[in-house]
């Protein structure tokens, strides 16, 4: 990918006046340039404004690499690629005149080095067939300097002497794994809202239309009211102990995970077993008590749990995590394993107060859960994913430290079971989930069947 195999010199087309630039880093005394190749990009620039007519498939060839304008090494040349993007972008011609034209509108043609050097990158390309495999080169490169970056933080970080090995294994983790996934993360200008009407229309048309929805939290009314669960935020739900906020939350987990989407279940209140015994109850239609029990099972129950091996354990999506301890850090620490692994579209964190951090002299408790929260915010925008934290009530039905769990929550969803303290209730089987906050429509209450004996919730029509 980095062969510059028919790429001219670059000595007769360098910009006039623009100055390398002051990036080169010294390495035990010894100054070092970061990885580049000006002629791979100046033959990108080249075909970018000399694939027109019949050979205007090369600028699409070239673009669909994924090349962007913060990959180039010299300054000059993230101008004109911004430049020939803008012309593109508005279905005007690209060639060296309109290039320079636009360039000079926004004062930047000097910058760039002139009309004549515009010239020059179109001479300078051996043949516009090979644009793409030009901008693998430019990509590569890039890449490669952004490793270099991420070493020199970490390096820094660690003579510092900041911190503690955790912190450096976590800054470790954050760099690496965005290295290892492909994503340099070299910073641009955030766009502009009219780059993304386009797409905000195409995503429109797919939600009108019922494409595009939430992972589904297996119950229709809770879907209907909430969108289902969509990647960068967090549903909080919450209840008593015993009410059934791990039977959703693992029901919900299963029914993304039937569907196609990554999971990760991380549970610092139940066993690897137990989560597992309470799947095959709900998705056998075991009850729990069976399979907790010894001599619970049937010949018939063990074809199901045998059954259930087959057609659905060996190949469901879903990661059960049992920490060793219960600090955060290793909760985001495994998320970004997954990540690297398969991918990662919906967390669940069981649960929240549970959760520890590295806390501070005097720190409260709600500034501890606090930050638990806000840590689990941010990761789920990190890893473009869906968070599902768990949250223990208190005997008076308030949240604890619900303060700082709602700010940070999109959807907080609370369990009430009418036969809880009323077992002869005309409601006995049914459970709310009442919706406190809702940032995707409005608050609400649905209802649902209580299956607790097989581990489950389930729409109230559910047969």
């Amino acid at each position: 990918m980095s062969s510059t195999r028919d790429l001219p010199a670059q000595s007769r087309s360098v910009p006039p006046d623009i100055p390398e630039p002051g990036n080169a880093v010294r390495d035990r005394d010894v100054l070092r340039t970061p990885p580049h190749n000006l002629e791979a990009e100046q033959a990108v620039l080249g075909t970018l404004m000399s694939s027109t007519g019949a050979a205007a498939r090369y600028f699409a060839e070239t673009l669909e690499t994924g090349i962007t304008a913060g990959e180039y090494y010299r300054p000059a040349h993230t101008t004109i690629h911004r430049a020939i993007c803008d012309l593109h972008q508005n279905a005007e011609v690209v060639d060296p005149v309109t290039v320079a034209a636009r360039l000079t509108e926004c004062g930047e043609l000097a910058k760039a080095g002139g009309a004549a050097y515009l010239h020059a990158c179109v001479e300078a390309v051996p043949t516009v067939a090979n644009g793409a495999h030009y901008s693998e080169i430019v990509r590569a490169k890039a890449y490669r300097r952004a490793a270099i970056e991420s070493a020199q933080k970490v390096l820094q970080y660690a003579y510092s002497e900041e911190g503690d090995e955790d912190d450096v294994r976590s800054l470790v983790e954050q760099e690496f794994t965005a290295i290892v996934a492909g994503m340099p993360g070299l910073q641009a200008a955030p766009p502009v809202v009219d780059d993304l009407y386009l797409d905000f229309v195409a995503e429109l048309e797919e939600i009108q239309d019922g494409r595009k929805v939430g992972l589904s939290y297996g119950i229709s009314d809770l879907d209907a009211v909430t969108c289902g669960m969509r990647p960068g935020n967090v549903t909080v739900i919450a209840a008593a102990s015993g009410v059934g906020k791990s039977t959703l939350a693992l029901n919900a987990a299963v029914t993304a995970a039937k569907a196609g989407a990554q999971v990760m279940f991380s549970s610092l209140e139940m066993s690897s077993t137990e989560l597992m015994q309470k799947i095959a109850a709900a998705e056998g239609r075991l009850p729990l008590h069976h399979l907790t029990q010894q001599g619970g099972l049937t010949s018939e129950d063990w074809k199901t749990v045998e059954r259930l091996g087959r057609e659905l354990f060996r190949t469901l999506p879903l990661r059960v995590y049992r920490p060793d301890s219960a600090a955060l850090r290793d909760i985001e620490s495994a998320a970004r394993a997954c990540v690297r692994a398969d991918g990662l579209d919906l967390l669940v964190v069981d649960y929240l107060q549970l959760v520890e951090i590295e806390q501070a002299r005097n720190i409260t408790r709600e500034q501890a859960v606090a930050a638990v929260s806000r840590g689990l915010k941010n990761l789920s925008v990190q890893l473009d994913c869906h968070v599902i934290a768990l949250s223990q009530l208190n005997e008076d039905g308030m949240m604890r430290e619900s303060r700082a769990i709602k700010n940070d929550a999109s959807v907080v969803i609370k369990i009430e079971r009418p036969d809880m303290n009323e077992p002869e209730s005309p409601r006995a089987g049914e459970v709310d989930l009442v919706i406190e906050k809702n940032r995707f429509g409005p608050r609400a209450t649905v209802s649902a069947a209580a299956q607790m004996h097989y581990s489950r919730f389930v729409n109230m029509a559910h047969t």
